[in-house]
């Protein structure tokens, strides 16, 4: 709802006017409802506002409480609004038109510090407490809004975006090589497993779960939400599990409705934004209102290469998810002439940094563009749901049973899963075998496994001890993961790191350009604790995968989409199809990053020339899966964000 940014001076140094004004004018890239400026002797608040929701309309930020000696800027929409007016003693004339922020104001108020742990929602806030003398803010549990910061030995700064700091005459941009460097040696979609660090040297951010608190020049980080799983969830039947279950995630999709404007949803062919779309037109079909839907689709030129079990375009099962559902405006966009290479410094200026989701970097732009132009205030999606309403991949299950010898469980199992999922009976065994054994597995293969190679120049990698420190995070030399299971990576993931830090940032960027807010209820604190807590055979059941979502959506989604386990969507496979009429440039381009002395330093010069091979070839849109492309695109994203720095 808001660029949110502010400066906190120690040592009694009054602030400099000019300085807070030259921050907020830097936001002024981005539309805006309101723009406002709250300052005392020594603290600074700003706030570039943007009305999303019924209440935000027409509030006031930075707000000071003189009753309260609180002052607060935020960039939040808060979901459990009415358990927290409960708690908070809020009077029913009251809680219509209170906007979040005064409810997170009246939250600390209540409960200090410790307040972040009661609010559910997407938020970043910082608050002036003027009788202890202190900042505190916070981020949101997956980092749905960003919020940096600079310090040093005279003031504090901070803001929801990158580029304000650099206004300032005393914060130079500087490239950060730790972080680069662990950027460029995981090879998974994790940026760094500092979730402090950013790319700029003098620039930090507040992580995911945590609050910040300044005082006498000092700062201080509290770790207020942890995701390990509490005590299982036990019902007496499948159909309680799936009561519970429609139960939460219902109140999770309708308190993302809250808009003054349109609402949208991005909707593939699958399960995940499909139930998403479907409990949200429950809701706003009984008030009569429609749903706007985004859709990605391959060009018509677009030659699908892919395997049958997989569907490059999926317009036919989102057809049939559409006509089922009812109440929807559909919009199916190809984004004719748009591409991974041509948009690839306007993703970097969004961004503020490098992104490794080359191939569907284009339409998840595109879809902002477009549900703009549709006077969209909330987009809903499903990108948290493959580890939360969807979890369950059936493979793994079986192993375990497996491993536990549960040998009739399995084989009324294996059955099942046959007959939906087509196949003989026991002829995924040794599949199942090499999950359940993967040591022995490793021993016997003759193939070599797959690795995203390494980015890194291994010199630099050295430098900064990069290996040894993911070591401690459970990342191995491949670069990622050392987990020898999924529910280990399942778990690491959502305990020890925040590996959609990324895809956050980049929401929240577009967020603010297009001045609309993309919501995810498959992320509510609410649906991630509940479905942590569940038995797994709540996911694997019956020879279904994904078993609980299934269950939850009968009647509300479509048979063939909701029981389909024999094909699956795969979004991006034209990336390489759509560069054809840029590839020389990128040829070029890459050349030129090859023989860069700077460039040797941080990047892997053989990766990059062993690559750099294929593109001596005609260009191969049926290698958009395969590594060689990926490695070059990437290794030129890093390339053009280092030439920023000169």
């Amino acid at each position: 709802m808001s660029a949110i940014a502010g400066i906190m001076n120690f040592n009694e140094e009054p602030i400099s006017i000019d300085h807070g004004k030259a921050i907020m004018n830097s936001l002024h890239r981005f539309p805006a409802d309101d723009v406002q400026m709250w300052r005392q002797k020594t603290i600074f608040l700003g706030c570039h506002a943007q009305w999303i929701t019924p209440e935000s309309v027409g509030e006031k930020l930075p707000y000071y409480d003189p009753e309260r000696k609180l002052a607060i800027t935020a960039d939040a929409i808060i979901d459990n609004r009415q358990e927290l007016f409960d708690a908070l003693g809020v009077s029913k004339t009251l809680r219509l038109k209170m906007p979040d922020s005064k409810l997170i104001l009246l939250a600390y108020h209540k409960w200090g510090e410790e307040s972040p742990k009661y609010l559910i929602g997407d938020f970043a806030f910082m608050i002036w407490d003027e009788r202890e003398q202190k900042l505190f803010g916070a981020r949101d549990f997956s980092g749905s809004r960003t919020l940096y910061y600079f310090k040093d030995p005279h003031r504090f700064i901070f803001s929801t975006v990158i580029h304000p700091f650099f206004t300032l005459p005393y914060i130079e941009k500087k490239l950060d090589e730790q972080w680069l460097a662990e950027y460029l040696t995981i090879s998974g979609m994790i940026d760094s497993v500092d979730a402090v660090l950013t790319p700029y040297k003098t620039i930090q951010q507040i992580p995911p779960s945590h609050s910040i608190t300044i005082r006498q020049g000092e700062i201080s980080f509290h770790k207020y939400c942890s995701l390990k799983p509490g005590k299982q969830i036990k019902y007496k039947s499948n159909q309680d599990y799936v009561e519970a279950f429609q139960e939460v995630f219902q109140k999770a999709v309708d308190s993302r409705l809250r808009t003054h404007r349109n609402i949208g949803a991005q909707l593939s062919g699958g399960l995940d934004s499909g139930a998403v779309v479907g409990f949200a037109s429950n809701t706003l079909q009984r008030e009569n209102k429609l749903l706007h839907t985004f859709s990605y689709i391959p060009p018509k030129d677009f030659e699908d290469f892919t395997p049958k079990q997989l569907i490059a375009d999926e317009s036919p099962n989102i057809n049939l998810t559409v006509k089922h559902i009812g109440g929807i405006i559909p919009h199916y966009l190809d984004f004719e002439g748009k591409d991974s290479y041509s948009e690839m410094d306007d993703f970097l200026e969004a961004m503020e940094m490098p992104y490794k989701f080359v191939e569907n970097s284009f339409w998840l732009k595109g879809m902002f563009e477009k549900a703009h132009q549709e006077n969209i205030g909330v987009l809903l999606n499903g990108d948290r749901g493959n580890f939360t309403i969807s979890w369950g991949s059936a493979l793994d299950y079986y192993a375990t049973l497996l491993k536990k010898m549960k040998w009739l469980r399995l084989t009324h199992e294996l059955h099942n899963y046959s007959q939906k999922a087509g196949g003989a009976r026991f002829g995924r065994l040794p599949s199942i075998a090499k999950i359940a054994f993967p040591t022995i597995s490793k021993l016997l293969s003759t193939e070599p496994s797959f690795r995203f190679p390494m980015l890194v120049n291994p010199e630099f990698e050295e430098k900064n001890g990069v290996l040894k420190k993911l070591a401690g995070h459970g990342i191995g030399e491949t670069g990622w993961l050392k987990a020898s299971t999924i529910y280990e990576e399942r778990r690491s993931l959502f305990e020890d790191m925040f590996p959609w830090s990324s895809g956050n940032t980049l929401t929240a960027k577009l967020s603010l350009r297009y001045s609309l807010w993309k919501r995810d209820p498959t992320n509510d604190l609410r649906v991630v604790r509940f479905c942590l807590a569940l038995p797994e055979d709540q996911f694997i059941q019956a020879g279904l995968d994904r078993a609980l979502v299934r269950r939850s959506t009968k009647k509300l989604l479509p048979d063939e989409i909701r029981l389909n386990q024999k094909t699956r969507g795969v979004q991006g496979m034209d990336w390489v199809h759509r560069m054809i009429p840029h590839w020389d440039n990128f040829s070029d381009e890459v050349q030129k990053l090859s023989i860069d002395p700077e460039m040797e330093k941080y990047l892997n010069m053989d990766v990059i020339k062993k690559a750099s091979l294929k593109l001596k070839e005609k260009p191969d849109p049926t290698h958009a899966t395969k590594a060689d492309y990926r490695v070059l695109m990437r290794s030129l994203i890093v390339y053009r964000h280092i030439k920023s720095f000169h």
